[in-house]
């Protein structure tokens, strides 16, 4: 059975000068997927993908060591709490 999520793939003509021309756009298509440029719209998501994914690379860190161990204690056993009760 074929995937669902595989596209249909053309079928070839039995015909000869139908086969012949279907191969012939078939080499000659030119790639979908290639030949795009990213729009700006684009190029700023993902730039501000990066820029938000560094951020959350350094946060956690930055803010355990801003906590007090007392603090750090009382959020770590409320997780503990929160995780292994029922």
């Amino acid at each position: 059975m074929p995937k669902r999520s595989s596209k249909p793939k053309k079928k070839a003509p039995t015909d000869v000068n139908a086969l012949a021309a279907f191969i012939v756009g078939q080499a000659t298509e030119p790639e979908e997927k290639d030949n795009k440029e990213p729009t700006p719209e684009e190029l700023a998501h993902a730039a501000a993908v990066a820029l938000g994914r560094l951020g959350g690379l350094k946060g956690g860190k930055a803010r355990a060591k801003k906590l007090s161990a007392k603090k750090r204690s009382s959020i770590a056993k409320k997780a503990a709490k929160a995780r292994w009760s029922p």
